[in-house]
């Protein structure tokens, strides 16, 4: 069946532009929903009057990555669902490569290759993986060279920016957790889906470049504040320091990434942001991890890590 892809933007006109100029190109057809999260530069215009083959879903205000992404694919469209960034741009073969990985192996979620933009040939995301004992998530085979996913393995599921979902699965979980404003909602959907026993495959050869933080900025205040949110919400919400281990290694890996943010951007939003995440999520109902998906990563591993994002 043919897929429906589903683009959230924000002020982002010249961006998606150049995304869906790739979806016009594809060696397959797709159905496109363009979903505006209140953009002010012209972007509603320019997808009326430059790509009318797209649906276009005009909110008044800016929902966010999940509710926004929610109510499209509930209102509308059918077949599989692909998610993509305003900043993605596909390779041609792109659709074709992701649906055939869908056929061949029927697992629920896959995972599209982003590559950096920066002309490196280094993957920028192959999916999401994260570790079971804080639920830190890291980009899977980041800064690694495009080859690398010729042998690696599968993903606990994909990026939010290039992914496909079988349809009825996706809504069985519900979708995107609503409280997520944006940023890790990849990450939890995963997390539910794989509890269900959905699992995920890799599309290997299903490629585009990617721009990151293109809306927010990679190391803005705002970002920081967000994302925040987010880890401070899935911490709480799932249980991650009800252990002694799981406590000791949550502290010290979030404080590390904290302090690095006050030292060296001059700013504690991320502080902030964990700390409201935590509180919004402290009287939900905790949410049990899935046993398949989740991997190991060392203490040493996870600062190294988060030590190639400084600059």
């Amino acid at each position: 069946m043919v897929p429906t892809a589903y683009i959230p933007t924000l002020d982002g006109r010249e961006r998606l532009r150049l995304a869906l100029d790739s979806l016009r190109g594809q060696t397959v057809r797709c159905d496109v929903v363009v979903v505006d999260n209140g953009s002010t530069d012209g972007t509603q215009s320019m997808v009326r009057d430059e790509f009318p083959e797209c649906l276009l879903i005009e909110l008044r205000q800016n929902h966010g990555f999940g509710s926004a992404l929610n109510q499209a694919i509930s209102g509308s469209g059918e077949g599989p669902i692909l998610l993509l960034n305003n900043d993605v741009i596909l390779e041609p073969g792109f659709v074709a490569e992701i649906s055939a990985t869908a056929e061949a192996t029927g697992a629920e979620m896959i995972a599209g290759v982003l590559l950096r933009d920066d002309g490196s040939g280094e993957i920028d995301s192959a999916g999401v993986i994260a570790d079971r004992g804080t639920l830190m998530a890291f980009d899977f085979l980041e800064g690694r060279p495009a080859g690398a996913v010729d042998t690696a393995e599968t993903p606990l599921g994909p990026s939010g920016g290039a992914a496909l979902y079988d349809r009825a699965a996706f809504n069985a979980v519900g979708g995107f957790d609503p409280e997520i404003f944006a940023y890790y909602e990849d990450l939890d959907l995963a997390l539910r889906m794989r509890l269900r026993g959905y699992r995920c495959a890799l599309s290997k050869n299903a490629r585009g470049t990617h721009s990151r933080s293109a809306t927010l900025g990679s190391r803005s205040s705002a970002k920081y504040g967000i994302t925040g949110w987010s880890r401070g919400y899935l911490i709480c919400r799932y249980g991650v320091m009800t252990t002694f281990s799981g406590a000791v290694r949550t502290i010290v890996l979030e404080g590390f990434v904290c302090l690095g943010q006050i030292l060296v951007e001059r700013t504690a939003s991320g502080l902030r942001g964990r700390i409201k995440g935590w509180r919004a999520a402290s009287g939900m109902p905790r949410r049990r991890l899935p046993e398949e998906g989740l991997t190991r990563v060392s203490t040493r591993r996870a600062i190294l890590e988060r030590l190639r994002r400084l600059p």
